[in-house]
């Protein structure tokens, strides 16, 4: 693998990496009344993730090496393998190409440490958040990631979210997190299995793709450990301390589940391991330490936050009346825009230029979440009967980001590379 020292001379990281860290220190202020964690910088952590930015999935970039030799090849790994392999799964059979075996190999081969038990547990936790998921991963955890360079302007530079293609984006990202976390979602051959493993690939070869015209003095690789490290945090922790600042009560039980569910959909996408944990506070730790060593904001990701924001007066709520819908649609713009508020506060909010908004959004679901979860919720069979009105919650809100067609993730990419500008 090429060493930045090989690229920069004596720099040792992108020039990314640290470049913003007294704005992250603020922004982590925020962590820290959920977090039991210490607010001293770990040295050591700081210099991993510094080299994770020039670190990326091996196996993955084997693949997409090989879906870029030429026909006839007997290494070469097509569209079609992959998809066909990937539906056989885990019982494929007849020989595959060295690359597509040893990717196949390593998602079919469970950890030791995965817990079955632990991981339906956890698909049943993030059930039981209902609406609470959906807005906490598009507000805290999508447009929150908008506020520091690097991922977003590779989202722009790939085209992945661009006006009128957004709320499609925004909906293959739920279809997915959706099939994660219905039952048995995650065992091999299943739909949340097949679909993290098709993610992977697609990454991959994003990676390889857009590289040779991509800024790795600046950026690192395209897609890296560090990047993924902190987009699996995403998923996890913060989607924990998300719903709790929504008033959701959550069991100690139930957070520690959720992160072991994430912990094997992290294994499967290829994140490194030694950033794969079931521990939130460790999890948290990582965050504060990823926020300490991020970029600063690009125009990328201000352009990212208003095309999300904007597509949530997109979606298809159902009502039969165009007035209806229409003002449906409104009501959740600005819902969405109310509680982003709250979670970015002042700073966040003039970083993204977005306007502020009065918090009637996050009184509304103290409410309405005090009531479901604090009081029904404890009732005997309360948690089971949220989980199932949590499941047709998130069901909903995924039909009303495919509206008249069906729920699906985006195809793999063109196996092919830009030309370097």
């Amino acid at each position: 693998m090429t060493q930045i020292s090989e690229v920069r001379g004596t720099a040792r990281f992108p020039r990314r990496f640290r470049e913003a860290e007294e704005r992250g220190r603020r922004i982590a202020r925020g962590l820290f009344l959920f977090a039991d964690i210490g607010k001293e910088v770990d040295e050591t952590l700081m210099e991993r993730l510094g080299d994770a930015l020039l670190q990326r999935d091996e196996l993955g970039a084997a693949l997409a090496e090989a879906m870029l030799l030429p026909a006839g090849d007997p290494g070469r790994v097509t569209h079609a393998q992959i998809g066909e392999a990937l539906r056989a799964a885990p019982g494929v059979t007849g020989e595959l190409p060295p690359a597509l075996g040893a990717f196949l190999d390593h998602a079919t081969a469970v950890p030791d440490w995965v817990d079955w038990d632990r991981v339906e547990r956890g698909a049943a936790a993030y059930r039981f958040l209902g609406r609470n998921s959906g807005d906490v991963l598009t507000l805290l955890s999508l447009i929150g990631g908008y506020r520091f360079g690097g991922p977003p302007d590779l989202l722009v530079l790939t085209g992945g979210l661009t006006e009128g293609t957004t709320l499609r984006r925004l909906g293959e990202t739920t279809k997915w997190t959706h099939a994660v976390t219905r039952a048995g979602g995650m065992r091999p051959g299943a739909e949340g299995w097949r679909l993290t493993v098709h993610v992977r690939a697609m990454h991959a070869l994003i990676n390889a793709r857009f590289a040779p015209r991509w800024d790795t003095e600046r950026w690192g690789h395209p897609v890296n450990q560090a990047d993924q490290a902190g987009t699996l945090g995403l998923f996890d922790a913060t989607l924990i301390v998300g719903c709790l600042g929504l008033g959701v009560r959550l069991t100690r039980a139930q957070r520690d589940d959720l992160m072991h569910l994430w912990r094997y959909v992290g294994w499967l996408m290829g994140v490194a391991p030694e950033w794969l944990t079931d521990i939130e506070d460790v999890r948290h730790r990582w965050n504060h330490h990823i926020l300490l060593a991020a970029a600063g904001q690009t125009q990328a990701g201000r352009d990212l936050a208003r095309l999300t924001l904007d597509a949530q007066a997109e979606r298809a709520f159902g009502h039969r009346s165009p007035a209806a819908e229409r003002l449906h649609q409104r009501y959740e713009r600005a819902r969405q825009a109310s509680i982003l508020t709250v979670f970015m506060g002042k700073d966040g909010m003039r970083d993204l230029g977005l306007r502020m908004r009065f918090p009637w959004g996050l009184l509304l679901a103290l409410a309405s979440n005090t009531v479901r979860y604090r009081l029904l919720g404890v009732l005997p069979g309360g948690r089971r009967r949220l989980e199932a009105h949590g499941a047709r919650v998130q069901d909903r809100q995924l039909a009303s980001m495919f509206p008249g067609s069906a729920a699906a993730v985006a195809h793999l990419p063109r196996a092919t590379r830009e030309a370097t500008t």
